[in-house]
């Protein structure tokens, strides 16, 4: 990680990483849903892709186990794929059948990746509805639980 960047006026968080690896290899660790799975949240709950369609209107479905054995459970729907450079996503809780849990947020995520002289920036950006939507998923510890799943990168890239 070299930034976390947090904007209440336009409620964005974005999070910048480098790695040193190639764009594509960068790029498989959101197309591949077992490389997904390593890394998409913090280390002490694990993910297990259910779905994963990265195209144009698809969808995918995970689970977060926590160190109790409980499960959270999120979605993302595709909005936009240029592989391997950018994803866009809209990314949101949902409830044990896998529908939109009502009454949480949702963000807009982007995702985009980039040469960086011998390696990859990895740049993602999630834009809020409103600022009680950045505040809530805020205060629910967002942004420590993507900087412990991007942590866990650069050893998946390495093996």
């Amino acid at each position: 990680m070299t930034g976390v960047e947090k904007d209440f006026e336009n409620l964005t968080v974005t999070l910048t990483a480098e790695f040193n690896a190639p764009v594509e290899d960068v790029w498989s660790l959101w197309a591949d849903p077992r490389r997904l799975e390593r890394w998409w949240g913090p280390p002490t709950y694990p993910a297990t892709v259910e779905e994963h369609d990265l195209t144009p209107g698809g969808r995918v479905t995970y689970y977060m186990t926590g160190p109790e054995g409980e499960r959270f459970r999120g979605w993302w729907g595709v909005i936009a794929v240029d592989p391997p450079n950018s994803l866009d996503f809209e990314d949101g809780f949902s409830d044990s059948d896998g529908a939109p849990a009502p009454g949480m947020p949702t963000t807009r995520g982007r995702v985009e990746i980039s040469e960086n002289g011998e390696g990859a920036r990895m740049v993602i950006r999630s834009t809020f509805s409103s600022k009680e939507d950045m505040d809530r998923l805020l205060e629910m510890g967002m942004v420590e639980g993507m900087e412990g799943a991007m942590g866990q990168i650069d050893a998946l890239l390495a093996g």
